[in-house]
C-alpha cells in the first residue's frame, strides 16, 4: 500500500501531511503517468478539485524530487 498526493501545493500540502503523513508519491497533476503508478490498495489523496483536472500531457515528477 502506498500513499499518493495529487495536486497539492503550498499550505495545502503541509495540512495533508499533518493528516495523512508523508506521501510515498507526489504527483503535480493527475495524468497518465500518475495513473500508471496506482495499484490496488493504494491511498490517493487529491487536493481540492484536482481529481477533475486530468492533464493530457504528463509531467516528470521524478525530476523535482
Amino acid at each position: 500500500m502506498s500513499l499518493h498526493f495529487i495536486g497539492f501545493r503550498g499550505e495545502e500540502y503541509h495540512s495533508a501531511v499533518k493528516v495523512w503523513g508523508l506521501p510515498d508519491f507526489y504527483h503535480r497533476n493527475l495524468d497518465a503517468r500518475a495513473l500508471a503508478e496506482f495499484f490496488e490498495g493504494d491511498v490517493i489523496v487529491y487536493a481540492k478539485g484536482s481529481e477533475n483536472r486530468f492533464q493530457k500531457y504528463t509531467f516528470d515528477d521524478s525530476r523535482i524530487f
